[in-house]
C-alpha cells in the first residue's frame, strides 16, 4: 500500500472517466480530524507534448460536516428526482449567503 502522508490517516480513490478524485482524512497539528477532497485530472500540454495533472482541493473542516452532507444528500436528491431540497436544510442566515453571488464556471466539460 502506497506511504501515507504524515498528517494523512484515510485515503480513497474514486476514478472517474478521466478524472480521479482523492478523498483523503487528516489531521491538524492539535489533532483534529479533516477531510480534503481533490480532483485531478489528466491534461495535455500542446507546447511541448507532455501530459499533466490539474488539481483542485477543497478542504473541508469538522464543524462544517452536516451541513456539507445536508446538501450534497439535497442536491443529489433534486437531480435523481426533480424535488428541490427542503430550504430547512441549508444554512441561509449570514449575510454572505443572502448577497448575489456571480459565479462564472468556464470547463464544466465532461
Amino acid at each position: 500500500m502506497e506511504q501515507l502522508e504524515k498528517n494523512e490517516i484515510l485515503s480513497r480513490a474514486v476514478r472517474a472517466g478521466k478524472r480521479t478524485y482523492f478523498f483523503d482524512v487528516k489531521t491538524t497539528k492539535s489533532d483534529e480530524r479533516y477531510l480534503t477532497i481533490t480532483e485531478s485530472k489528466r491534461k495535455f500540454n500542446a507546447d511541448n507534448g507532455t501530459f499533466f495533472y490539474e488539481k483542485h482541493k477543497l478542504f473541508l473542516y469538522k464543524e462544517d460536516f452536516e451541513k456539507f452532507q445536508k446538501a450534497l444528500a439535497g442536491v443529489l436528491e433534486f437531480i435523481a428526482t426533480g424535488k428541490e431540497p427542503d430550504d430547512m436544510l441549508f444554512d441561509n442566515t449570514s449575510e454572505e449567503s443572502k448577497s448575489e453571488v456571480n459565479i462564472d464556471f468556464e470547463d464544466l466539460e465532461a
